[in-house]
């Protein structure tokens, strides 16, 4: 990887190894077994960026908890090793006052992987995955895609006290945005993400996360409406 992150606020040095751990592990399956590059300083480069001091909510706490949603939702992946590595990118450029986020990781994860010795097709597809983040609004029959967009989206259906939390961390990110122009981007947000037919797309996230997750967001547009 061409350019780096100092790392600011990183989480203790046990998390870091697990997650060193878990990266070698995805890039090697990636690899199809063929010799490569070190994984390790691919996974420095990424740990730094995702412990940058803008990020309240988009952390390696929110990277750890998406690769465990994926470890649920294993069963229903294509090609599980894609879907993790399209984990470790998808938030891995994040600046809350820029739009280009997606694109931006996508095209850091189409650098990166060749140069870690990952084939081009699964490059492409760690790329593709990056950037239908962008809508969480997989394909019908887009295995890969249901399964990262779930994992990505599984905070929506957490308890109340957990997701208040989430909303607080989300609002810290925006701290620059005014009250009011932040409540009315929230709610688009909420109303964009509503008005899917469906939050969830894997059989496992429709019937454990989807009714949760519709009242929590239900409840934080009334919150934000009132």
């Amino acid at each position: 990887m061409t350019d780096s992150s100092r790392a600011n606020g990183a989480p203790g040095a046990g998390r870091d190894d697990s997650l060193r751990e878990r990266w070698r592990t995805a890039l090697v399956g990636a690899r199809g077994g063929a010799p490569g590059p070190d994984p390790a300083p691919y996974a420095d480069n990424l740990l730094a960026r995702w412990a940058e001091p803008q990020r309240k909510y988009h952390t390696t706490a929110h990277l750890v908890a998406v690769l465990g949603h994926i470890d649920t939702l294993v069963p229903y992946a294509a090609d599980v090793d894609a879907v993790r590595l399209a984990a470790w990118f998808h938030d891995a450029v994040y600046r809350p006052d820029r739009s280009e986020n997606e694109e931006r990781s996508a095209a850091l994860a189409e650098r990166a992987l060749p140069e870690a010795g990952v084939p081009d097709g699964v490059t492409a597809e760690v790329a593709r995955l990056v950037r239908l983040t962008v809508t969480h609004d997989p394909a019908d029959g887009d295995a890969n895609g249901e399964v990262l967009c779930d994992a990505d989206l599984a905070v929506l259906a957490a308890g109340p006290e957990e997701y208040a939390a989430y909303a607080a961390r989300v609002r810290e990110e925006y701290g620059f945005v005014p009250d009011e122009a932040f409540r009315e981007g929230r709610a688009a947000v909420l109303r964009q993400l509503l008005g899917l037919p469906r939050l969830f797309r894997t059989p496992y996230g429709a019937e454990h996360w989807e009714p949760r997750a519709r009242r929590n967001l239900l409840t934080e547009l009334e919150l934000l409406n009132g």
